[in-house]
C-alpha cells in the first residue's frame, strides 16, 4: 500500500467526485483515494468544511489534490492553507489527472515523474 501520497478529488458535485474515486480505485487499490463533492446538503457547489474534513482525514502526509472548476480550487486552496498536510495541487484535467496520477502512484513511480506527465495536462 502506498502510505506516502493519497488523492483528493473535489467537484462540484458528489457523483462526479465519489464516481472518479470508484474508477480511480479500479486501478489504485493500493492508493487512498478520498473525495469532497457537492455541499453539505447534497446540492451543487464546494463545501470547505468538507474539502476540510476530507484532508485531514489522510493517515498520508502528502495528498495529491485535483479539482474540477475554479471554485472548487478556492476553497481547496482554503483548506490546505489550514492543513498540516503537504498538498500538490494540480492545475490540470480533473479526470485525467487524476486517474494518471494514481495509476503511477499504484506502479510507485516518483512523484517527479508523475508531475512530468501531468505537466502534459495542465490546464491553461
Amino acid at each position: 500500500m502506498n502510505k506516502e501520497y493519497g488523492v483528493l478529488l473535489v467537484s462540484h458535485v458528489a457523483d462526479i467526485a465519489d464516481g472518479l474515486a470508484k474508477l480511480i480505485g479500479e486501478v489504485a487499490k493500493d492508493v487512498t483515494i478520498k473525495s469532497a463533492g457537492g455541499t453539505p446538503e447534497g446540492g451543487i457547489g464546494t463545501s470547505f468544511d468538507k474539502i476540510e474534513e476530507a484532508l485531514s482525514s489522510f493517515e498520508e502526509k502528502t495528498v495529491l489534490a485535483f479539482y474540477d472548476l475554479g471554485s472548487a480550487k478556492m476553497n481547496l486552496e482554503l483548506a490546505i492553507e489550514t492543513s498540516d498536510k503537504t498538498v500538490r495541487l494540480y492545475d490540470t484535467a480533473f479526470v485525467e489527472s487524476a486517474y494518471t496520477a494514481a495509476a503511477l502512484l499504484q506502479a510507485e513511480a516518483p512523484i517527479e515523474a508523475i508531475e512530468e506527465q501531468l505537466s502534459a495536462l495542465e490546464i491553461k
